[in-house]
């Protein structure tokens, strides 16, 4: 999984970036229209819990794949461009993370003069709005020259779905707001439009705003959070600061400033939440590894996840609940005995948490 943060200059994003993965990048590089990437693992104290049950010859977390977008501008005028680069670099992730400078710096200015949380968020609504119109108007086009054609099945079939799309972006709505189909959904990945891309919006807040936080995140939410449109905060500068302390400092810390959670924790839990993404287990001496599929895969699915030869090999699942796992002190044979270990079918659907074994031919 990919996630493209973005934000205007002097907004906080490369700051978060660097932060979430603990990364440091030379400031003489932010310029660059170059993209940053960085991996990192997926927290998960119950993988945790089972490595330290069976400490098993290695431990593999889930992996997120970050991306600092560049590309962005200031253009004659003094306001923000967002340039071709920019644009096709946002197309290639799976979500993005939108990061709002809410805080005030005298020292930094807004590039736009002021701050204005929901004027920043609207700007890049309508930039990816009028690059989407462009791409569907321009296959629209090519539809209606091609209509001639008795081959041209795709265009034909394509066409309601394309108008339907015009007739959204027009009216200024993004197409993440649209409930589609399984067959609709297939057709937008090709075409990468960029509003239909789920998206998180991060609101960059300074030490001074914490008792107003709440209010400011269901300000910058209205009319916007939905089921693939998040709001959440952090506090950039603290986050900072916290990202260069060691583990036990760092707790220290979040408690002292009654921080709940890193915001590498919280943007992983909202994009999980966003995307609809969960964790299974497989479990054993060699390996404690999690893995993760889409909310509502079938055992066969998670299977194929792990191998895709397991797909068409597969003949059952051995499965138990994390939860039930522990309350038996991490002993299969106890969990055999007390009735939570479960033989399921390729139908089965898998859950947040499973302890899998994939039986295969």
């Amino acid at each position: 999984m990919q996630i493209g943060i973005v934000g205007l200059p002097f907004s906080g994003k490369s700051t978060l970036f660097q932060t979430i993965t603990k990364t440091h990048i030379d400031p003489s590089l932010l310029a660059r229209p170059d993209a940053h990437h960085a991996v990192v693992k997926v927290p998960d104290a119950r993988l945790d819990r089972c490595s330290a049950i069976f400490s098993p010859k290695r431990t593999v977390h889930a992996t997120i794949e970050f991306v600092d977008v560049a590309g962005l501008k200031k253009g004659e005028s003094g306001s923000t461009q967002f340039t071709t680069n920019f644009l096709s670099n946002v197309k290639t992730n799976d979500a993005l993370v939108q990061v709002v400078r809410v805080f005030a710096d005298d020292a930094v200015p807004h590039p736009d003069g002021t701050i204005d949380p929901v004027r920043d968020i609207a700007s890049f609504e309508t930039e990816f709005i009028l690059s989407d119109l462009a791409v569907v108007e321009a296959r629209i086009e090519r539809i209606k020259k091609q209509a001639h054609r008795a081959g041209d099945e795709q265009g034909k079939k394509e066409m309601p779905f394309m108008e339907r799309c015009h007739g959204i972006l027009d009216a200024g709505r993004p197409l993440r707001e649209t409930t589609f189909s399984r067959e609709e959904l297939q057709i937008l990945k090709g075409y990468q439009l960029l509003s239909a891309r789920p998206m998180l919006i991060a609101l960059n807040l300074d030490e001074s705003q914490r008792e107003a936080s709440a209010e400011l995140v269901r300000r910058a939410g209205e009319g916007k959070a939905g089921t693939n449109t998040r709001v959440l905060s952090f506090f950039g500068k603290i986050e900072m600061e916290l990202s260069e302390l060691g583990e036990a400092d760092a707790r220290a810390f979040m408690e002292e400033y009654g921080i709940r959670e890193s915001a590498l924790d919280t943007l992983i839990r909202e994009a999980y939440a966003l995307l609809g993404l969960e964790s299974f287990f497989t479990v054993g001496e060699d390996e404690c590894r999690a893995w993760t599929v889409r909310r509502g895969a079938t055992a066969q699915e998670a299977a194929g996840v792990i191998h895709t030869d397991f797909i068409t090999s597969f003949i059952r699942a051995e499965v138990v609940g994390y939860d039930d796992f522990i309350a038996q002190e991490g002993s299969f044979t106890r969990v055999k005995e007390s009735g939570r270990w479960r033989l399921e079918g390729k139908e089965y659907i898998v859950r947040d948490g499973d302890i899998l074994t994939i039986r295969h031919s």
